[in-house]
Parts: C-alpha cells; sequence; structure tokens
C-alpha cells in the first residue's frame, strides 16, 4: 500500500518523470537530486522548510519513485539524459542543487558541464572517486557486501530477487528506524525483480579502483570543476557517516572555495531522513543570504 500523494508527471524523452514541488514559483529554483534506492519522498520533510526561500523541484529519478521505467540500462550517462531532459522541460535555467548519493554525482556532472547553471550547493554524503577498494567505507563487512553487489549473479540475487537494498541498506544506513508507512513508500517503486534494476544498476556504477571506466573519468572531472569552482557551497556531514565520514568531509571542505561544513549529530547515509530540520532551515539560509547579497551586488 503506498502512503504517499500522487505526484505530478512531465513526458521525458520516450517516459516520464515525477516530481515534488512547493515555495514561490517567482523565486530562485531549489532543485533536490536523491539517491539510491530512494525519490523525492526523502526530501519530503525538508522541502517545506526551503520553500520559504526559492522554488523547490524535487524529480524522481528515471526508474525510481513515481517515474517510469523505460526499458534503458539505468546507468549513470543514461540518469544524466533524462536530468537534462527534465531540466529542460521544466524551463529551469539556473539553480541551487541540493543533493545526496547518486543525486550529487548528477548535481556534480551538471555543474562540471554547466557552472553558470548554479546558484550553489548543498551536498551531504556525496559520490567521489575512490581510488583504492580500501577507501570505499569505514566497515569492512559492509565493504565485502558492495563487493558482492559487483559480483555478477550474487548481486542479482540480493538486489533483484531479495530486494536488499530497499529492504537491507536503506534501513541500515538511517540511524532512526524509519515506520512501516514510510517503509512502504520506499517499496512501492519496486514490487518486482525487473522493477529493482535501477537498484541494481548503482552499485555497480560506483567509481572505485577506475571501475567503471567511464563513471571514474565523469566523476574525476566533475571534482575537478567542483576543486577550482567559486560558487556557494554547503557541505552537511553524518557522524560516524558511511561514504564521508566526519574527517574526510572537514578536509574536503577545507580545500574547496567558498565551502561551508555542517556537521550533524548522529547520521550514516540518508541523512535527510535523519536531521531534516537542521538541513531544511540552513539550506533556507544559504539561499536567502546568498540572493539578498546578489541584489546588493
Amino acid at each position: 500500500m503506498r502512503h504517499d500523494i500522487s505526484l505530478p508527471r512531465v513526458p521525458v524523452l520516450d517516459s516520464e518523470m515525477a516530481y515534488r514541488e512547493a515555495g514561490r514559483t517567482d523565486g530562485p529554483v531549489a532543485l533536490f537530486l536523491h539517491g539510491n534506492p530512494t525519490s523525492s519522498y526523502i526530501w519530503r520533510n525538508i522541502i517545506p522548510l526551503v520553500a520559504k526561500a526559492a522554488h523547490c523541484i524535487a524529480p524522481d529519478l528515471i526508474g525510481f519513485g513515481q517515474s517510469g521505467k523505460p526499458d534503458i540500462a539505468y546507468r549513470f550517462e543514461d540518469h544524466v539524459r533524462y536530468l537534462d531532459a527534465f531540466i529542460a522541460k521544466m524551463g529551469i535555467k539556473s539553480a541551487y542543487l541540493v543533493a545526496q548519493d547518486w543525486g550529487s554525482g548528477l548535481a556534480l556532472h551538471l555543474a562540471a558541464r554547466r557552472p553558470d547553471f548554479v546558484r550553489g550547493l548543498a551536498f551531504m554524503e556525496f559520490i567521489r572517486p575512490i581510488p583504492t577498494w580500501d577507501e570505499f567505507l569505514q566497515n569492512s563487512a559492509e565493504r565485502e557486501i558492495f563487493r558482492r553487489f559487483r559480483t555478477p549473479g550474487e548481486g542479482e540475487e540480493l538486489i533483484l530477487r531479495e530486494n536488499i537494498f530497499v529492504e537491507g541498506v536503506l534501513p541500515g544506513a538511517t540511524s532512526r528506524q524509519l515506520s512501516e508507512e514510510e517503509m512502504a513508500v520506499y517499496r512501492a517503486p519496486f514490487p518486482t525483480p525487473a522493477s529493482r534494476r535501477p537498484t541494481w544498476r548503482f552499485p555497480n556504477e560506483l567509481p572505485i579502483a577506475g571501475e567503471p571506466a567511464d563513471v571514474y573519468a565523469s566523476m574525476e572531472k566533475a571534482h575537478e570543476a567542483l576543486a577550482v569552482s567559486t560558487y556557494p557551497k554547503l557541505l552537511f556531514a553524518g557522524d560516524p557517516g558511511a561514504l564521508i565520514p566526519p574527517a574526510v568531509a572537514e578536509d574536503f571542505a577545507r580545500r574547496l572555495h567558498n565551502c561551508r561544513l555542517v556537521k550533524l549529530q548522529s547520521g550514516l547515509h540518508y541523512l535527510q531522513e535523519d536531521h531534516p530540520e537542521i538541513i531544511g532551515e540552513t539550506v533556507a539560509q544559504f539561499i536567502a543570504e546568498i540572493e539578498a547579497e546578489s541584489l546588493v551586488a
């Protein structure tokens, strides 16, 4: 049973994408990009807070949430194509990017290609090229699970048959316990093994130890562009985090131009579920301050 609102959809390429929308339509756009295996639903408690400062738009990535499931490979490059088409369809000319997990990969890739599009970036638990497997995740048991996800046959069994990304990874990487109602929304898009293919593809796209080569190269370029960018940035870090431990976040933020680090309390990977209030209020303030400065300038 789905305990969620029915979202509006727009035709995108050969399918359609669903999205949440809130806030003043005459305000700057805040574009929220989720990761695996979630949807725009993960931003549900954050968007109302940011809506005070911006026109919030949060798509369900293709194959996720209430968006369509076309017969595609669901590789990173596919998500880039569909997101680009969604942005064009919605007439978004510039935006504050608010992103986590693969949403951050898409945000950074977009920012590298279209720096003038980005008014600011708020990000957390982000995708980056990881030179070796030993540097991926802090917990060796969790690292081994991701190796299994990328093992032909075994990954499909775990993710497509057992739905482990929704049933295991999502609740396991959230500090608080998700309610049955919340889990029902996250389960709804993935009732069958075939419907779960998008959730299987993403861990196989993670840029680790040079593989997959094309995604690794894309993320290297995106991070090179991020390193020299001057647009305002807000990095949220949970403790102990998952992809981004506090020490990594501190070092990362220090190396960037115009980046503020916001340390959250207890948090793993899905920080939006654990700290929606502080994330929402901080992003709203971040946007309001930048907009006020631009008016003065």
